[in-house]
């Protein structure tokens, strides 16, 4: 398992632990929550930096040290590594994603967004923009405010490569500086109309034709408020009109594996498509939780053994990412007054009121405790170390002003 500080490492460090499946970890830093699990067998810290050729040299020492099967990337940047080495490293090990054909399409929204308008699928008003100089002409048919994204999340090549999300964009400089962002690391940027109605995905096990199982949730607040990982969902039943949509997808680019297919609706309720994730995501454990196992699934379909077939499952549960929350209410009063963010009185409401209500919460497992207790201790820093900064930038600019003064 790589990636092991992200949250579906350890989804999946203890979904298969406890199906008796030896997992091994692998991750850039020490202190990472799914060491900690008691089904992982094995935590192995890479010293190379990640998205280098040292760090893949590093992993096939591993590879060759545990004698691993299956390799289950999570992060956008170390799928991007194995994409580039996939011959290689595949001599020795299967890798957990689809095939390169539908995997270059999944990791494009531009690529994924031109399929999506062929097969009828709604897609947001969007201009791609590759030089500055085309951001006047984007401003003029999308308008303000808008959303501007990268094509492809992860950004440039070794050694120095960057994940990127989307960015809310008020103002001409605005845009030109998120534009700008995306294109000074090759890449071309989504400039699309901006859409503040309820966010929902699907995410799917398909394989050779047949989808093994569906599962849909919503995301009541995210991380960052525009648009990023979840931080608080819910379990739904697959809403018709995007589950057939989500399906048409992945069937047309023959997607095999995991997926999440992203979608927003508008004022009037009706579904546009985001993006597609074609690995584990972030949010993976709401669905565990409630009946769909998706890292053992993904394990089944790598390692060619007869997939389950999942019917149904659990709806109407909640799950909570504690940390993320933090963040997204804290952001309320950083950036209050900008569209599709909450005002900070209604962020601590409703942070408040969220305690009240039956739910789960991310890395809590009363059988595997020890990463909860990591992952409280490394918030408690961030937010301790967040807050010092702060206070001395507001000591910063209090001595500019009083030296101005004199």
């Amino acid at each position: 398992m790589l990636d092991g500080r992200l949250r579906q490492s350890l989804v999946t460090v203890r979904s298969l632990g406890r199906l008796g499946r030896s997992v091994a970890a692998v991750d850039t830093v020490s202190h990472v929550p799914a060491f900690s699990s008691r089904w992982c067998r094995s935590g192995f810290v890479c010293p190379a930096e990640e998205g280098t050729d040292a760090y893949v040299a590093y992993l096939e020492e591993v590879l060759e040290r545990v004698g691993a099967r299956i390799l289950i990337p999570s992060a956008d940047g170390t799928i991007a590594l194995l994409r580039r080495h996939r011959a290689r490293v595949q001599q020795r090990v299967r890798i957990a994603l689809a095939d390169e054909p539908a995997l270059a399409i999944a990791v494009s929204k531009e690529r994924t967004l031109a399929v999506a308008k062929r097969l009828g699928i709604g897609v947001p008003r969007t201009v791609f923009v590759s030089t500055l100089d085309e951001v006047p002409a984007a401003l003029k048919e999308i308008g303000l405010p808008a959303v501007v994204k990268p094509s492809e999340s992860w950004l440039g090549g070794e050694p120095h490569g960057a994940w990127m999300g989307p960015e809310l964009v008020t103002t001409p400089d605005e845009a030109r500086r998120a534009v700008g962002a995306v294109t000074c690391l090759g890449g071309v940027a989504l400039f699309q109309e901006l859409l503040t109605g309820r966010r929902e995905a699907v995410s799917l096990l398909y394989a050779k034709g047949e989808i093994y199982a569906r599962f849909a949730q919503w995301a009541k607040r995210t991380a960052p408020p525009l648009g990023g990982t979840s931080v608080l969902r819910q379990s739904i039943a697959v809403p018709p009109d995007i589950g057939h949509q989500a399906e048409q997808l992945v069937r047309e680019i023959d997607l095999e594996g995991y997926s999440e297919v992203e979608f927003r609706r508008d004022s009037a309720g009706v579904p546009y498509l985001m993006e597609i994730n074609p690995r584990l995501s972030a949010s993976v454990e709401i669905a565990v939780r409630c009946g769909v196992d998706f890292p053992h699934l993904l394990y089944q379909w790598a390692s060619g053994e007869p997939i389950d077939t999942i019917a149904a499952y659990r709806t109407g549960a909640w799950m909570r990412h504690l940390q993320g929350d933090i963040m997204t209410t804290i952001a309320a009063f950083l950036q209050r007054g900008r569209p599709g963010v909450a005002s900070p009185t209604q962020a601590v409401l409703g942070f408040g009121l969220s305690f009240l209500r039956p739910m789960s919460y991310d890395y809590v497992d009363w059988k595997d405790l020890r990463p909860a207790i990591k992952a409280a201790s490394d918030c408690s820093r961030d937010l301790l170390i967040r807050a010092t900064r702060a206070r001395w930038s507001r000591s910063g600019r209090s001595l500019s002003s009083s030296s101005h003064r004199i």
